[in-house]
């Protein structure tokens, strides 16, 4: 399977927050033919490890961890009118402004039910509230019931995850849109990664997180577990370059390569990574930019404190409208961040 396909998959898969079931499977079977073992640990991250097939002397090969988080934003069913409506919380950072009218699904445990986001039509709202950024408290699920029971019958219960209804799409010679490339795009990099590596002299533990999305949970305790001495987080970043957007903002641009963080919310990139990165991509002649600033953060910003620290950095792939139903990429930047990771990776033992 080629990385637009392994995407394709990835991005149409439910993995709402600590719901990751389908994408969990997904993962494990993509990864299992460029790894020696798959695993699973007790919070449900996904593991798969690639051994080292050399030895450092008498010294024990480095261990490296990748980490791509498997979850995205979504609802969760809060509660059930008794006109039948669904009435919901937010999962992750979701904007109220892009929720009105979206197509999504509820994931039931008898079957996925198609529904749309409703509130209060505007034809009827009178002018003060019409000027008024409509609150999710105020929204709900319409699934089509015509009452609470009919609702229940139709499997619906407090908890079921909901999904954004988008499906993957090339929009360009290049350009692809789709559900949760935050952080599918770092899975599809992961897998690949994995995919071109060869034999390598470190052992490689490439790790599918899960709850990312409300406070890298899942990083964390894989981390702990697995205690690596390097790290590199594979995630999404704000792409800056639309209307309306200062380029100090968000400076960085889609097609012009990976982003590599220099410091953001939680943490500050590791010097020996950073060069690193910057090296590799230097020699290789592929194309990066440098971010520093952005408010939000990654799982590198856990798994760079675990036990007594690991030095980390982050490769990011630039996407448009993340944390919203559809976002966009370039698939350039998926490619040159799977070289760079592969050149990198095979680095790491004279760095560290």
């Amino acid at each position: 399977m080629n990385l637009t396909k392994t995407l394709e998959k990835l991005s149409n898969a439910c993995g709402v927050t600590g719901r990751e079931e389908e994408v969990r499977n997904l993962m494990k079977e993509l990864l299992k033919s460029y790894v020696d073992e798959v695993k699973e640990d007790k919070l449900g991250n996904v593991i798969g490890i690639k051994r080292a097939r050399k030895k450092r002397g008498k010294k024990k090969p480095l261990s490296v961890m990748l980490a791509a988080h498997m979850d995205e934003i979504g609802l969760m069913v809060k509660t059930v009118t008794k006109e039948g409506f669904l009435q919901f919380a937010k999962i992750g950072g979701i904007d109220d402004r892009i929720l009105l009218a979206q197509r999504v699904i509820v994931h039931t445990q008898k079957k996925p039910l198609p529904g749309i986001i409703g509130s209060k039509p505007p034809h009827i709202q009178k002018e003060e509230e019409r000027k008024k950024i409509v609150s999710a408290n105020e929204m709900f699920i319409d699934i089509g019931a015509k009452n609470k029971e009919e609702a229940k019958k139709m499997g619906v219960q407090i908890g079921d995850p909901v999904s954004f209804d988008s499906k993957f799409a090339k929009v360009g010679r290049n350009v692809v849109i789709g559900k949760a490339f935050d952080d599918r795009a770092g899975c599809a990099l992961m897998i690949e990664t994995m995919k071109e590596l060869g034999e390598v002299d470190c052992n490689v533990y490439a790790v599918g997180t899960v709850q990312e999305e409300v406070g890298l949970r899942g990083a964390t305790v894989a981390a702990f577990g697995i205690y690596p001495d390097v790290a590199i987080a594979f995630d999404v970043t704000v792409a800056g370059d639309v209307p309306g957007v200062k380029e100090v903002e968000a400076p960085i641009k889609m097609g012009k390569g990976p982003s590599f963080t220099v410091a953001d919310a939680g943490l500050i990139a590791h010097p020996k990574v950073l060069r690193l990165l910057v090296e590799t991509a230097e020699e290789n002649k592929i194309p990066y930019q440098l971010e520093t600033g952005l408010p939000g953060s990654t799982d590198a910003a856990r798994i760079a404190l675990t036990r007594e620290g690991v030095p980390s950095g982050v490769i990011s792939i630039p996407t448009r409208y993340i944390h919203s139903p559809t976002a966009m990429l370039n698939l350039s930047d998926l490619r040159n961040a799977v070289k760079l990771s592969v050149a990198a990776i095979h680095k790491i033992p004279k760095y560290f």
